[in-house]
């Protein structure tokens, strides 16, 4: 597996991947502008895009905007590794917090935020589109980063 920064030429792969993780995907045009000015990063099996992270960052806060790994290799550990790799980048970068927010039930993320230390750190009512109609709340998590020498 091959850890690397995403460019416009893997936006056929990702529109794919955001699709088959995400109910409401990004609109091309959003993962243009994600690959033009946010840290985006991609986490590939030879040819094959098996996880995304993007994040944007100000000054020293930083906020992770999408992360998925594709389906067929969810629960084996790639989350974390790609989580723990956007981290480490950010904090390179001069970053000292993270910011997320995650569905309400999405129980396996919010216990992988736990255990990399995540602190919730409050809820945003209705945040979220469902399916079918409808909101979800979100729940808030804050990473502190840990500075890089």
């Amino acid at each position: 597996m091959t850890l690397r920064p995403l460019a416009p030429a893997d936006l056929p792969a990702l529109l794919a991947l955001d699709a088959a993780t995400n109910s409401h995907p990004w609109h091309p045009d959003n993962w243009r502008d994600s690959l033009a000015s946010h840290c985006c990063l991609g986490l590939w099996d030879g040819d094959a895009l098996l996880g995304f992270a993007v994040a944007s960052r100000v000054l020293d806060e930083a906020e992770l905007l999408a992360i998925a790994i594709a389906p067929t290799h969810q629960r084996q550990g790639l989350g974390r590794f790609l989580l723990e790799a956007v981290q480490r980048q950010l904090a390179q970068a001069g970053a000292a917090t993270l910011f997320l927010e995650v569905r309400a039930g999405n129980r396996p993320a919010q216990a992988l935020y736990d255990a990399l230390g995540g602190t919730e750190t409050g809820i945003r009512a209705r945040y979220y589109p469902l399916p079918g109609g409808g909101r979800e709340d979100a729940h808030l998590y804050a990473f502190t980063l840990a500075a890089q020498p």
